[in-house]
């Protein structure tokens, strides 16, 4: 499994049709976070930004996962092979089996 940053650009003036696919983006993103697919989902202050770091096998799977995104229609997304992508849940999940 291959890890990925993708950094998509947001509308500048978003319309109501973007705005009504909110919910059901972050429906999809919780179940995506919940699987393990996306492991970080983040957006700039000024709204126009956006990063997600997931797991895919490649580059075309990755687009995949995005292009199933409510929202897709309206990303501009590059994406970005990672060698890693640590963040600080993972040293809170190590299980103790004590």
């Amino acid at each position: 499994m291959a890890q990925f940053m993708v950094d998509i650009q947001l509308p500048t003036d978003p319309s109501d049709e973007f705005f009504a696919l909110v919910p059901p983006q972050r429906a999809h993103i919780d179940k995506l976070l919940e699987r393990g697919v996306v492991m970080g989902y983040s957006l700039s202050i000024d709204r126009l930004r956006l990063w997600i770091a997931l797991n895919a096998r490649n580059e075309r799977d990755a687009v995949e996962i995005l292009a199933a995104f409510p929202m897709f229609k309206f990303f501009e997304p590059t994406i970005h092979p990672l060698m890693f992508h640590n963040n600080s849940l993972m040293s809170l999940l190590k299980v103790s089996l004590n």
